[in-house]
């Protein structure tokens, strides 16, 4: 009888320990959750966007918190630029970074005295100051043309841009330079870089100049022979000199600081910690810099700094083919892993961004009129 009694209670004890680990298992993985799965191509939006489009536009939504403190110096957004004196601004145009469009805005849709010269079927405009017959206002793309190289970085433009300017209009002259440049989400930006490879585009022309030579083919080997039409993205993040790695992280930092493109001159962790700490300081001390997935702002940023007006307002463009392209997990994480330095600066630079624009906001009583983005959350 008691031995009856006591595998009664034993089997109760264990129907209830299978029950309770039934709803602790339940709990802790609703829906299967921890079942094991294949990779699976990651989707954000929801509904027909498997991209990564839909982690950018949380991105915009995210609740305003800041993460760094900045001088008031550095929140103030007024500069004294003069285009009838001896101011020139310099567009830093990163690739795939909304960089093409901007640059369109400069010298086709500034309200100016004198606009920009441009005529049909030449690439470059004229961009003279009132009154003069040789005097450069901008100097970027679509106004001096690659004048420092094709896409020429921070460290380029720096050592170059004085000595062109010079021979534009011949004559050595003390000027002022007002840098300028367009940030893009990092994630979103190497995957337009890679479809953008995958069409054919190489920038082999670039020429990587810093401290008065171009990198060795040692220094810098080429991840293809004449182009890379075709690449699939696992073959274009596989490729350890791709120069789409932390791309704006790179081209706004000053190379001189780590040997240029010799990485023997110090250990890949110092590098990188210099490169990050070298682009902040170059983007936190440039005049504006703007970010592609804040189109509206960027153009009300760009106007209060520099007291210039544009004609047309800035449109917000989403689907982009970097906003259709369907990735694993495990690429997603690779790209993330290949671009850590950049996303770490542009989360340094969209919450200095913000910072600035709410300064700005609070002695606008019009800013809500101008801006009409989404403005609640940020």
């Amino acid at each position: 009888m008691a031995e009856k009694q006591w595998l009664k209670a034993s089997v109760g004890a264990l129907l209830g320990l299978l029950a309770f680990g039934l709803m602790t298992y339940q709990y802790l993985c609703p829906g299967n959750s921890c079942v094991s799965r294949p990779d699976r191509y990651v989707t954000y939006g929801g509904g027909d966007r498997p991209d990564y489009a839909g982690a950018v536009d949380r991105l915009l939504q995210e609740p305003r918190r800041k993460k760094y403190t900045f001088r008031p110096s550095t929140l103030d957004r007024d500069v004294d630029f003069n285009i009838s004196g001896n101011d020139v601004i310099v567009f830093l145009h990163m690739q795939k970074t909304g960089g093409t469009t901007f640059g369109r805005h400069l010298v086709k849709n500034m309200d100016l005295e004198r606009p920009c010269q441009c005529r049909r079927g030449q690439k470059r405009c004229q961009c003279l100051r009132p009154g003069t017959d040789r005097d450069i206002w901008l100097f970027s793309r679509f106004s001096t043309g690659w004048s420092c190289g094709l896409h020429a970085d921070w460290t380029e433009l720096k050592d170059c841009v004085p000595d062109m300017m010079d021979k534009k209009e011949k004559q050595p002259k003390k000027r002022r330079y007002f840098y300028i440049t367009m940030l893009r989400e990092p994630v979103a930006r190497y995957l337009s870089e890679w479809r953008h490879v995958q069409r054919g585009a190489t920038w082999k022309t670039s020429r990587h100049m810093c401290d008065g030579k171009m990198p060795s083919e040692k220094e810098l080997p080429s991840c293809f022979d004449d182009n890379w039409v075709g690449v699939e993205l696992d073959e274009f993040t596989d490729c350890p000199w791709n120069l789409a790695n932390n791309r704006q992280t790179r081209m706004l930092a000053d190379l001189s600081l780590v040997g240029c493109y010799n990485t023997s001159h110090v250990g890949q962790e110092q590098r990188n910690r210099i490169l990050l700490g070298s682009a902040k300081t170059n983007l936190r001390r440039m005049a504006f810099f703007g970010l592609t997935e804040f189109q509206k702002k960027s153009q009300y940023m760009f106007e209060r700094t520099f007291k210039l007006k544009f004609i047309e307002s800035f449109e917000q463009v989403n689907g982009t083919t970097a906003g259709k392209t369907p990735i694993t997990e495990t690429q997603k994480r690779k790209v993330e892993e290949l671009n850590a330095l950049d996303i770490e600066l542009y989360d340094y630079a969209k919450d200095l961004f913000l910072q600035r624009l709410e300064r700005l906001k609070q002695h606008d009583p019009d800013y809500y009129d101008y801006v009409d983005e989404a403005v609640a959350n940020w």
